[in-house]
């Protein structure tokens, strides 16, 4: 069981002006355990229900194998988000590609969290954009696709100035909070990437 702690993991390690992700290791519980903590009732709107039972040391070791297989499998890609403040590597949040299909449909689904004290800084819209240029330029994928509810702006935001575009809205699409509730789907194509997003950053 302890090898897994120590285990191979293919999550590259992505560095941006202001935020570092790399993904998860054990010294990191600490420091997940408290921002979500911390931030229990700012991302309870947003997420799948979760108590205290889901902090422990024991469910973060087994989030810490199952990501590694995943990784190594090439299906799902954790990223914690890191920044340095003022010579100290704070974590802010994560970031997920996850459901990754090869063949003909070449596509993934982004996920992400951010904690509490760091949103409203740019911080996400930093971290997307380097897991999409990582889908798209590393991983060599063709589509990304994402969903959000309805009302969170902040979410809406941070997907559009990465080159996501509306592309429907699906009824009762993820349990939220206990209760499924609707979402705006967000995609974004290679095509778009390469001739918009990918062009202004030169």
């Amino acid at each position: 069981m302890m090898l897994t702690w120590f285990a191979r993991d293919d999550t590259p390690v992505l560095v941006g002006s202001r935020v570092t992700l790399r993904a998860p290791r054990a010294h990191d519980f600490q420091a997940w355990q408290s921002l979500r903590k911390s931030s229990r009732a700012f991302l309870k709107p947003f997420e799948p229900r979760w108590t205290e039972a889901d902090l422990a040391r024991s469910v973060y070791r087994e989030r810490l194998r199952r990501g590694h297989q995943e990784a190594l499998s090439g299906t799902d890609f954790t990223f914690f988000i890191f920044f340095d403040d003022s010579g100290v590597e704070r974590l802010a949040g994560g970031v997920t590609l996850s459901n990754i299909r090869r063949r003909a449909a070449q596509f993934a689904t982004l996920g992400y969290w951010m904690g509490e004290p760091y949103a409203g800084r740019g911080l996400m819209t930093e971290a997307v954009g380097l897991v999409v240029a990582h889908a798209f330029d590393g991983l060599l994928l063709h589509r990304l696709h994402a969903a959000f509810l309805p009302h969170n702006m902040a979410s809406r935001r941070v997907l559009e100035k990465n080159g996501f575009q509306e592309e429907g809205y699906a009824e009762n699409y993820l349990q939220i909070d206990g209760k499924w509730a609707d979402h705006v789907l967000f995609g974004l194509t290679r095509e778009r990437y390469e001739t918009v997003i990918k062009q202004a950053r030169r």
